[in-house]
């Protein structure tokens, strides 16, 4: 049987936190070989393969496999027992838009698709929540992972110092050279530039350490914050780049599962 290889991370006993690579799936061309985003042009055929592949090792059923359509906003969804008793139809409605996605529901995998984006995932042990945050530029900018940590506080009575985050692959600030109107942009927001942009030729932004400052200034403390420190623009081998291969691409899904109290 193929296996999807993935990047696993370490977040606490028994929570199941991954980044999937380009290995495992049986995508083609610039999709090869996983990858199961349905906006980016992608087989239908080959997405439902590579989806049947990943839930069966992760022991779920497909409708527990959750991805939002994102559009590099702010909006954060709850999957709850009710979300999951929607329709197909329903489900696709309500996670449109989305870049967030929050659960405290065992066995139901919540992910973000990104290609060069950063993904971040978080885990409240004293309420046993997670999220799953897509931070673009655009994203960051309107500071998205601020705003998920806030909505985990609302819905769970999360309190941020419990948090544990992990920022997945994503581009570097060596490899993320912008315009001047993505550096002005930055800098309007109220963003400490010093710790956050470089001038090379160009200006370059650290998305990854834009996010860990958002985590810091929300309560998250900085040695539960881990970082995977992998550029996919540089390992665009192993992990899908948009900036190499175009939007017509493949993306990395970077998901959390809460698996069964008996099972812990």
């Amino acid at each position: 049987m193929t296996k999807v290889q993935l990047l696993n991370y370490d977040m606490a006993p028994g929570i199941v936190a991954f980044s999937t690579t380009r290995q495992g799936g049986c995508s083609t061309g610039n999709y090869a070989s996983f990858s199961i985003n349905r906006y980016c042009g992608d087989s239908e055929k080959h997405i439902v393969r590579n989806r049947e592949l990943l839930c069966r090792q992760l022991g779920i059923s497909d409708d527990r496999l959750i991805m939002p359509h994102q559009t590099h906003e702010t909006h954060v969804a709850c999957i709850d027992e009710a979300f999951l008793a929607l329709s197909p139809n329903e489900r696709q409605a309500a996670l449109e838009g989305i870049d967030a996605l929050m659960t405290n529901v065992s066995d139901v995998c919540i992910g973000v698709s990104t290609a060069d984006c950063i993904p971040l995932l978080l885990y409240d042990s004293q309420h046993r929540a997670v999220c799953a945050i897509h931070a673009g530029w655009r994203g960051t900018v309107a500071r998205i992972a601020e705003k998920a940590v806030q909505a985990m506080t609302d819905t769970y009575g999360t309190c941020s110092s419990d948090l544990v985050a992990q920022i997945g692959p994503g581009i570097s600030l060596d490899s993320f050279e912008v315009g001047q109107e993505v550096f002005d942009a930055f800098t309007a927001a109220g963003f400490d530039m010093k710790l956050i942009s470089k001038m090379y030729s160009k200006w370059h932004i650290d998305l990854p350490e834009c996010n860990r400052q958002q985590l810091m200034a929300s309560g998250v403390t900085a040695d539960r914050i881990h970082l995977s420190s992998i550029c996919t623009y540089k390992a665009h081998d192993t992990f899908f780049s948009a900036r190499r291969l175009g939007i017509n691409s493949g993306r990395i899904f970077t998901g959390i599962l809460l698996p069964t109290t008996q099972s812990l």
